[in-house]
């Protein structure tokens, strides 16, 4: 069994990873200690023993980055995760709430893309097209990405402050959506979970009245992607997936 102090010294070098927000290229020790929070010597030392494995990198001003083995393990991650049965379980439930499809959808780059969809159990109802990219600015599962991703503008903060979008014929003619958000863990966006159908079906009201669940299946998501305890979601975060 390991010892106590194995064990602590594990936990403090995935402090140090941990310390890596998703964007920042690199970070010097001085804030590595600070978001540990450890004292700078022992950063320093945990940083060049992560650097030996190739967990993070040392760059020629001083700072730290990280390395390629931290690369590869999140690529093996990514391999191993099973997006489907994580998200369609809550798409499913929308679905049966409210009797439209309901689909997941992530940035990728500056369009967005269908990941996961439950399709509705009526003849007449919206087809999620998987994989294709369609708008960031158009249809609310596009909107609400940039909103959370802390796009400016009086549209994305009142998105913001509502927890939702709803759009009617926006991105396709007939077609309304309404969307939230999805986060992951350290609340950064993955993505948006989205009701869609006929717009004779989804007038503004209904898809008022719908916003209270949508938002809940997101939240739901939410927490078993992050393991999150009842915190509250922040108004802006990155978007891209990675989980």
């Amino acid at each position: 069994m390991p010892s106590t102090g194995s064990m602590f010294a594990v936990t403090r070098a995935m402090k140090v990873l941990d310390a890596f927000a998703l964007g920042e290229s690199h970070l010097t020790l001085a804030e590595l200690s600070r978001r540990c929070p450890l004292h700078k010597t022992t950063a320093l030392r945990i940083a060049r023993t992560l650097a030996q494995s190739g967990y993070l990198v040392q760059r020629e001003d001083g700072d730290w980055r990280l390395g390629p083995a931290a690369g590869w393990l999140g690529a093996r991650y990514q391999a191993g995760f099973d997006v489907q049965n994580v998200l369609e379980p809550a798409l499913r439930a929308l679905t049966m709430d409210s009797g439209e499809s309901a689909a997941f959808y992530v940035r990728e780059g500056n369009v967005r893309t269908c990941l996961v969809r439950v399709q509705g159990p009526q003849a007449l109802r919206h087809h999620a097209r998987m994989g294709e990219g369609l708008p960031l600015d158009k249809g609310s599962p596009g909107r609400v990405i940039p909103a959370f991703s802390g796009a400016p503008g009086e549209l994305y903060e009142a998105i913001r402050q509502r927890g939702f979008h709803w759009s009617i014929g926006e991105s396709e003619q007939g077609v309304a959506t309404i969307s939230a958000p999805v986060f992951g863990k350290h609340w950064r966006l993955l993505g948006s979970v989205c009701v869609s159908g006929p717009a004779s079906r989804l007038p503004q009201q209904k898809l008022e009245e719908m916003a209270p669940t949508v938002i809940a299946a997101a939240n739901q998501r939410s927490d078993a992607l992050a393991g999150n305890t009842g915190t509250t979601a922040p108004l802006a975060r990155e978007s891209y997936w990675h989980p």
